[in-house]
């Protein structure tokens, strides 16, 4: 069953089209890799995903519910689209960790904030202090699977680019979104670093987690998604399982990128 589809979403800036008519669906428990050029469009697809880009055109459903539509204006309020982003956990290429929180204190803040909101929509029920213990219990739990239980109080400065980057996976994953989104999740990391993200990305790909990822990793799409999408100007060029896109592509602008790619 699908979980995420997307009908026929554009998105322009300006006169440039960066978005086309892109549809595509995403089933439960699967990964799904986004593969293209630098400006094929493919980090504007997951911004309007998540709705930090609001769509020119098309329609966005999680569940069957949905979420955004261009002709329904009642999908389009900003009350709307903050609550609608909760359907999504984005970890952006540069971490946007925030440097005066500690590495457990990113992970609790949006958590919190949202607790508190809702203990003052219902004030009948006392229950702040419980959630916010269960929101730091359930933290350092994320931490643990990250293998970061001992850096809990470190600040970011303090953290390798590889160490920072599976905290903002840790703070993603906290939310408990329906989807996880990667955008690039290891460009800004030296190449010591990447293989210890890819390792977490990969353990939650075995534990079926939703994700939509974008990467320049070639083989890790092969070996993790369950398909790949190869986003060409705008337009979706290929889409199949992961192993034939990146190994027997079947469109020849599919076969010219991914031969530039395999001798850079």
């Amino acid at each position: 069953m699908a979980i995420l589809e997307a009908e026929n979403i554009s998105k322009s800036f300006g006169k440039a089209e960066v978005l086309k008519d892109v549809t595509f669906s995403l089933e439960q428990g699967h990964a799904l890799a986004i593969i293209g050029s630098s400006g094929s469009g493919k980090t504007t697809l997951l911004r309007c995903l998540n709705f930090l880009e609001r769509p020119d055109g098309g329609v966005i459903r999680v569940k069957g519910e949905v979420l955004f539509d261009t002709n329904d204006p009642s999908t389009q309020s900003e009350a709307q689209i903050r609550k609608k982003r909760l359907h999504f956990g984005l970890v952006f290429q540069s971490f946007n960790l925030f440097p005066q929180y500690t590495a457990l204190q990113n992970i609790t803040l949006a958590s919190e904030l949202l607790a508190k909101e809702q203990n003052k929509k219902d004030p009948g029920k006392d229950n702040k202090r419980i959630d916010l213990k269960e929101i730091k219990e359930k933290a350092l739990v994320l931490l643990d699977q990250m293998g970061l239980a001992d850096k809990a109080g470190l600040h970011p400065y303090q953290l390798s680019g590889g160490q920072q980057q599976r905290v903002a996976i840790a703070r993603a994953l906290a939310l408990e979104p329906d989807i996880l989104c990667f955008d690039e999740p290891t460009s800004a990391l030296d190449p010591e670093l990447t293989g210890e993200v890819l390792r977490v990305i990969r353990s939650l790909a075995e534990k079926k987690t939703t994700m939509t990822i974008v990467t320049h990793e070639m083989a890790f799409a092969r070996d993790v998604a369950d398909e790949v999408i190869f986003l060409d100007d705008g337009v979706i060029v290929e889409r199949g399982k992961a192993v034939d896109v990146i190994e027997n592509p079947q469109q020849e602008r599919t076969r010219q990128f991914l031969s530039r790619f395999s001798q850079d």
